[in-house]
């Protein structure tokens, strides 16, 4: 059986870091604090550095008024996922190698992480609040991880007329998961097109959350280089 290669991200190594998890192939993480940065920054004049080659090597000004409108698009959205608490962002692209009649189309998906502040309790207790008044959402359930209680739950939404996005359904599943400090509240999201494939995105979901560790699991000599686990 050969074992599984893993990278660590720098980030596993950061001193106030408050949880570790492990993100599944397939997925590219989105770095948007970077995208959200003051234009006076480093971190802003890097990007456009990073940038500068897409926008030299576009055929025509309308190219690159096209791609800076879209970019434009996405800082909008993920300036909104940033006021909901979230700290992470991966886009999953996915060989729909399942069904015999898509042609090995890709998948799409968004994962997110998102951190909440509430009222203090009982991990128990706040795993059960969080699906307890989930109005529209099914497959709910509860479990005990290895990191305390969980709460799962999906939906399927279909987005507004006045939203701008395609009106195709929508497919999330959550995962809450309780800090043991009683006030906080990780919230694990996956979002995709894809409703024909909720099993198989539930099941990665519940992967993720399985591997979520709110005490630092890496050994003292762990490098910020592949390891083996």
């Amino acid at each position: 059986m050969t074992t599984p290669r893993l990278l660590l991200d720098e980030s596993a190594h950061d001193p106030g870091a408050d949880l570790w998890f492990a993100q599944p192939a397939g997925f590219t993480t989105i770095p948007f604090r970077a995208l959200l940065d003051p234009a006076d920054t480093t971190e802003a004049a890097a990007l456009r550095d990073a940038i500068a080659p897409i926008l030299d090597s576009a055929p025509h000004e309308f190219a690159r008024q096209q791609f800076l409108a879209r970019l434009a698009q996405g800082r909008q959205l993920l300036t909104v996922l940033a006021e909901g608490g979230t700290t992470r962002c991966a886009i999953g692209l996915h060989r729909d190698d399942v069904s015999e009649t898509t042609g090995n189309t890709l998948l799409f998906s968004l994962f997110t992480l998102s951190w909440r502040d509430i009222a203090t309790a009982a991990p128990a207790v706040t795993a059960a609040r969080a699906v307890a008044g989930a109005e529209g959402h099914v497959n709910v359930e509860y479990q005990e991880l290895p990191c305390g209680p969980a709460s799962f739950s999906e939906i399927v939404r279909t987005p507004n007329l006045d939203s701008g996005l395609p009106r195709d359904p929508l497919l999330q599943v959550f995962a809450h998961l309780p800090h043991p400090d009683g006030r906080r509240l990780v919230v694990l999201t996956l979002g995709t097109p894809a409703v024909h494939r909720r099993a198989e995105y539930r099941s990665l979901l519940h992967q993720i959350a399985e591997n979520v560790s709110f005490e630092n699991p890496l050994p003292p000599q762990a490098k910020t280089t592949n390891s083996t686990s």
